[in-house]
This record gives C-alpha cells, structure tokens and sequence, in this order.
C-alpha cells in the first residue's frame, strides 16, 4: 500500500500536504491492495440484495463501512445487519438514535430498510461508495504517518457537508460532537480538557457556541462553508495540536535543561 508523504509535522506538513494531495491520492489509488478491494466491491456489489448478503461477505462490508469511516465495526456483524435492515425511515430506527451521523448515512446509502430502495445493483453506487472508501482509506493511511493531518483531513472534507444542511444551528453543533474525528477537532481548537465531554449536553453546545463565535466571528456551524473560515479552522487546529504536541513531550527538567544550555 502506498504511503502518504508527509517530510515534517505540524503547519509545514499540513501546507505540503495539501499542495501535493492530488498527486499522492492518484499514486495511493494504484496501490495493488487498494485495487483488488475496491475491483471486488465493483464487480460483486451488485449481486447483495439483503443486509445480510452484505454482512456476510466481509470483503463488501470492509469497504462499505470504510467509505463513511466505521471500519472499526467490522466485526460487529449482528449490529450493522440490524442497523441496516431498520433503515432510516421510521424515527426510532436505530440508525437514527445515534448522534454520530455516519451511521445514518450507511443506512441510507444502502437502502435495506422498510419502503426504502437499494440501488446497490446500479455501477453509479458502486462507483460512488468506492470514490467515499479510497478518499476515507488515503485519510487512514495517512494518519498512520501523522494523525494530527488524518483528523484535518477528515475535517476538511465533512465540514462543509454539515455546513450545508437545512438543519439548525443547534442541530449541526450535535452532529459535531457526536462524530468522534470532527469532535476531537473543536475539541483542540477550543482547548477543551478531556473531562469536559462529560458534562451535561446543553453547556457543551453553550460553550462550543461561545467559543465559535470569539474566534471565528459566528456561533453558527454554517459558516464553515466558506473557504477561508474552513481554513482558519484547520490552521488552528494543526496549530493548537503541535503546540500540545510540544508541551507534552516537554517536562519542566528539559526545559531547565534548555534554559540552562542556551
């Protein structure tokens, strides 16, 4: 598989990446192992019709649930086949009960639930889920590199999508916190201490809301739909974690030591 180039860490890895994206996605495309996952997903695709069909071949399901970034769930088998088969629909499915949205969106693409359609046997859906599995698969491999650039990654490809959507404000906010990569993102920007997670829901959103708005001029998550904004956020973001990078393999003794030697 090929390996994303990333020369140095932080801003100027960020930067680098970005300039040379496009190159390294089409070398990362051709890797042999990339080509035999997503040739299967393409030619055997067609022939799933059930959630089960799906679940039970875990060639299929590695890169349905990669295209939306669940590949963590590979081996919850019984989970996804009765997400799928509830579809998304009915209120109280089950897909619908999670605030990470990805779930939500599995379900839809796929189209197993009640009075729902499955385009699976159309190559348009096979071209499109395996479009979503090699940008979120280039995204993995180079967060085995930097995970710092993976979340930034993700982040610049998600945000814009939840900006866009007719949902509220306080909606948006949700679906942030509830999608751990997007989460952990605002959570560096904002300096958010681990234990903040756990308290109640509304003050979190307060304080997201609050913090947006110093920072970036709006409480509304809508704004990240505009470029420059977007970008503002991701150099912050980048930023923030290679300072705390720093602090934390930093103890006060090498400083000192620094202090001292210079």
């Amino acid at each position: 598989m090929y390996q994303p180039v990333v020369p140095t860490g932080g801003l100027a890895g960020w930067r680098f990446l970005q300039k040379t994206y496009d190159i390294q996605r089409e070398a990362f495309n051709q890797s042999a192992q990339l080509t035999r996952e997503t040739d299967y997903f393409r030619e055997n695709i067609g022939k799933v019709t059930s959630a089960k069909d799906l679940v039970d071949d875990r060639q299929l399901l590695s890169v349905a649930l990669g295209a939306f970034g669940l590949q963590d769930d590979i081996n919850n088998k019984f989970f996804i086949q009765k997400m799928l088969e509830e579809g998304t629909t009915a209120e109280d499915a089950l897909a619908n009960r999670f605030t990470d949205k990805r779930y939500k969106e599995l379900s839809e693409a796929f189209g197993f639930g009640p009075n729902e359609f499955s385009p699976t046997a159309f190559s348009s859906f096979a071209e499109r889920i395996v479009n979503l599995y090699e940008t979120a698969s280039f995204e993995v491999a180079t967060g085995n590199v930097d995970e710092t650039l993976r979340l930034a990654l993700y982040a610049e490809r998600k945000l814009p999508e939840l900006a866009a959507e007719s949902s509220t404000e306080r909606s948006k906010w949700f679906s942030i916190m509830g999608e751990s990569p997007l989460r952990a993102v605002f959570d560096t920007v904002f300096s958010m201490p681990k234990a903040f997670g756990q308290q109640d829901i509304d003050k979190q959103l307060e304080v997201f809301q609050e913090r947006a708005e110093r920072m970036f001029g709006s409480s509304d998550p809508a704004q990240f739909s505009d470029p420059e904004k977007l970008q503002a956020l991701m150099t912050k973001y980048v930023a923030m974690s290679q300072i705390n990078a720093f602090n934390a393999n930093t103890s006060s003794g090498s400083i000192a030591l620094m202090l001292l030697q210079s």
